[in-house]
């Protein structure tokens, strides 16, 4: 038999309700303390310090220390983009009822995680699908080498709207990754590019992270920047989401 990665690892990893629970709450994209983790998790904290201890051995999670204090997050968007993608599989998470949504498609029961949600560290859903397409419709993005890249037009539109310099770096190649979108089925954007286009959207105000939830919330003011900053692609009226509101 041919030799091939063995994916029962850590698929025994996932499969477990408790450790399932905590990576889902790490997908938030917050590092979270052992105590937080058992609470999301419904277990005690004795149990929860053996089952993050397998999930760091799979490379799964990562720890991150300060001071006395230990915090827990995904070990990188590797990781989360197989829990995105398990999330995909199995239609929604726990707690989300399976509804119809645009087109057919089984997506969250609340609106508000279709609209707008983090997805490790970056934009998902509806916008998060808007943003990427936007920039693709208008030359922004690349096919290089390495997969999918912002263009030197791309790289000065993502400088001009707040995006950090290191999310640039021309060095570190390439800048986007393209991650399926579970409610949409259609990519959105990830990378540091994602992640950098999701920090300036909060850095000016037009949006904000629900508390213990992935939902991201835009204001009516922050929502109508967004729109005009990434315009709908011709003929994609899927995505014009200021028509959906009105």
């Amino acid at each position: 038999m041919a030799e091939s990665p063995d994916i029962a690892q850590p698929a025994a990893l996932i499969g477990d309700p408790a450790r399932a629970a905590m990576l889902l709450a790490l997908m938030r994209g917050q590092a979270l303390t052992a105590c937080e983790l058992a609470h999301e998790a419904g277990v005690a904290l004795s149990t929860t310090s053996s089952h993050l201890s397998r999930l760091r051995a799979g490379g799964l999670v990562a720890v991150r220390k300060s001071g006395r204090h230990k915090y827990f997050a995904l070990a990188g968007e590797g990781a989360a983009g197989v829990i995105e993608a398990l999330i995909g599989f199995a239609g929604a998470g726990p707690g989300e009822r399976l509804r119809t949504g645009p087109k057919g498609l089984p997506g969250p029961r609340d609106p508000a995680l279709r609209e707008a949600r983090v997805c490790y560290n970056h934009l998902a859903g509806e916008r998060g699908v808007r943003l990427y397409d936007s920039i693709c419709a208008r030359g922004f993005v690349i096919t290089g080498p390495g997969g999918p890249d912002l263009s030197p037009a791309g790289r000065a539109f993502a400088r001009d709207f707040g995006v950090a310099p290191e999310a640039l770096d021309v060095t570190r190649q390439p800048a986007c990754r393209e991650c399926l979108d579970w409610s949409m089925r259609r990519s959105h954007l990830g990378g540091r590019a994602g992640r950098g286009f999701l920090a300036a959207i909060e850095a000016r105000g037009w949006a904000c992270r629900v508390a213990g939830s992935r939902v991201i919330r835009f204001t009516p003011e922050g929502a109508r920047r967004f729109d005009q900053s990434f315009p709908v692609p011709r003929g994609d009226e899927s995505l014009d989401l200021a028509r959906t509101r009105t």
